[in-house]
């Protein structure tokens, strides 16, 4: 299981724009930041403001900023945006084999497997807002540890 490099560079220039304190971040600065082509930062940008978690301005002083406070913006919300769901309700017509349907399409522990995963991952960012990650990585690590829940209930360790 991975995130694709589009959700990690989407949020990374979310988080950029969200760290910014003059409030835009034209596509250049942005690219600069996060080592990225301008093209492609433009890609991710239209793709977050098509959604409305940015918007945009034009001109000199312009630029992209977000549409919300960084605190009501859910970072399950931006992945989806970015790049679906690890699983989702069709996956396994996606993958039937040479077959028209899949052989394990009426018994499938896999099936339980990948839907367990996605319950918990989709948890954890369900829980994690925009603001959370603007964090030091020591600060993100112990959020984590007293804001995500584990599976069996607990606190992530």
């Amino acid at each position: 299981m991975k995130f694709t490099a589009q959700e990690e560079y989407g949020l990374r220039c979310l988080l950029g724009v969200a760290q910014e304190p003059a409030g835009f971040l034209t596509i250049r600065e942005i690219a600069a930041r996060e080592g990225l082509t301008p093209a492609y930062v433009a890609k991710l940008m239209r793709v977050l403001r098509t959604a409305g978690i940015v918007t945009s301005v034009r001109g000199q002083k312009g630029g992209y900023r977000l549409a919300r406070p960084a605190g009501e913006i859910n970072v399950g919300s931006v992945l989806a945006v970015l790049g679906g769901r690890l699983y989702w309700k069709d996956f396994c017509k996606h993958f039937p084999g040479n077959r028209r349907t899949c052989v394990h399409g009426s018994d499938c522990s896999i099936r339980s497997l990948w839907t367990a995963i996605d319950r918990v991952v989709e948890g954890a960012l369900s829980q994690t807002m925009l603001r959370d990650l603007l964090r030091t990585e020591r600060g993100m690590n112990a959020w984590v540890r007293t804001h995500i829940h584990s599976p069996e209930g607990r606190r992530a360790e």
